[in-house]
């Protein structure tokens, strides 16, 4: 069972105002705690016990949401930035009160899978180095991408800073001739989550990345039917996944 908490807490979580709103809604009694009106905002309420009503509109409280987003180009994976449009700007404005954050980041050109939670236990164990949390990504590289490529991820290449990433698993889906302009087509998991590190991976093999996306993180995978910039809550079953992954 919930532990008890403030109404007025309680009630701004789920989105009717501020602290000081809410204290006006209680003022003009407007607001209900098992069918008896609130007298005080401050008030310690059990929200799977009580039955809170506000203007007769149920409140159904939760504490955490997941949220699935298919991230565009050009939007940063950050809470706020002053230049750019934010992860945040695309959902929608009821979840505005929640105070989600997207957990890790895509950087601003890259697209696909993104997942935003205010559940900041999850969040920090599927970010901990430790877990080592798989996540996929569609790519399209300038250079033929061989088994040479294949075998230098499997070993883990050296970056730019000196670093040697952990074992990969490249799949190549096409490999391309760059003397008729044509780019290679791969599938790469990675098992970290470096700096701009997909892109840092084809530099160490002399190629570059034109075009990243990514497909999954964890038991998580893109939703092929979520449009580019929508999102929507995480299924049960993807939800439950997610929370046992991040154990």
């Amino acid at each position: 069972m919930k532990a008890t908490l403030r109404l007025d807490k309680l009630l701004a979580h789920t989105g009717f105002g501020t602290r000081s709103e809410i204290k006006q809604l209680v003022k003009r009694g407007v607001v209900s705690v098992d069918g008896k009106t609130a007298k005080d905002s401050g008030m310690q309420v059990n929200p799977e016990r009580h039955r809170i009503t506000v203007d007769g509109e149920l409140v159904v409280y939760r504490e955490f949401v997941y949220l699935m987003l298919h991230k565009p180009q050009g939007v940063v994976s950050a809470t706020e930035d002053n230049r750019d449009q934010t992860v945040l700007d695309l959902l929608d404005e009821q979840y505005s009160h929640f105070d989600v954050f997207p957990v890790g980041r895509l950087d601003k050109d890259t697209e696909g899978l993104l997942l935003l939670t205010n559940d900041g236990k999850l969040a920090h164990n599927l970010l901990s180095p430790r877990k080592h949390v798989p996540k996929m990504y569609y790519a399209e590289v300038s250079g033929a991408v061989n088994e040479s490529d294949i075998e230098a991820f499997a070993r883990g290449v050296t970056l730019d800073d000196g670093y040697v990433t952990m074992t990969a698993e490249l799949n190549v889906l096409h490999c391309g001739r760059p003397e008729a302009g044509e780019l290679s087509r791969v599938e790469l998991t990675i098992h970290e989550g470096k700096f701009h590190q997909v892109k840092r991976m084809f530099q160490a093999v002399g190629k570059q990345v034109t075009y990243l996306k990514r497909l999954s993180m964890g038991p998580l995978k893109l939703d092929p039917a979520l449009p580019l910039g929508q999102s929507r809550e995480l299924t049960e079953e993807e939800r439950q996944s997610m929370l046992a992954h991040g154990e």
